[in-house]
């Protein structure tokens, strides 16, 4: 496995070893040894997620202000351009955004630990995005930071207008929102 440090400390771009030949492609996208052993993490997935989205679905920018998520993020179908941003008030990069295009023919995958906010817009026809998480999801602890804030400066790669939720709409800017201590 390849890992490729993001812009941001602790969000992970990872490579797996892709077998391919006439048949196919065969790869572990996740092995906990192989995992630690490339990114120095020991980490406890509790729940796996699995959502499908058009073309422009914008989901985000979520994550839970108890309960926080570490999410290790891959597509299976189509391409996303997938977002991390760091809610951690006492870190350095606090309010930045890290960024990868993950598809399904590179495998690659995105690491989010804990106290990061999450969003992806989806680049293809559909996309199907699948995530492990380190912990459960608690709908009363969700929170959503406004996908297009001035402040965060996201350049969302958009094709017009995204398609999203309401509550995705009326997302809170990072001003005003809860973060970690």
């Amino acid at each position: 496995m390849k890992v490729e440090r993001a812009a941001i400390p602790g969000v992970l771009v990872l490579e797996p070893q892709v077998f391919g030949d006439a048949r196919g492609f065969f790869y572990e996208s996740y092995n906990r040894r192989r995992f630690a052993a490339a990114t120095g993490l020991d980490v406890d997935f509790v729940q796996d997620s699995h959502s499908r989205s058009t073309r422009n679905v914008l989901r985000g920018l979520h994550y839970q202000i108890r309960q926080p998520q570490g999410k290790l993020v891959r597509v299976v179908a189509g391409e996303i351009w997938d977002v991390a941003v760091d809610l951690r008030r006492g870190a350095p990069s606090f309010g930045r955004w890290a960024a990868a295009k993950l598809d399904a023919v590179s495998h690659r995958m995105l690491w989010i630990p804990p106290g990061f906010a999450h969003g992806f817009v989806v680049l293809s026809e559909q996309a199907d995005v699948l995530y492990k998480a380190t912990d459960f999801y608690a709908p009363e602890h969700e929170r959503t930071l406004l996908w297009n804030d001035p402040a965060l400066s996201v350049p969302w790669p958009l094709a017009g207008e995204p398609v999203m939720t309401d509550k995705d709409r009326r997302g809170v800017p990072l001003a005003g929102a809860e973060t970690f201590d």
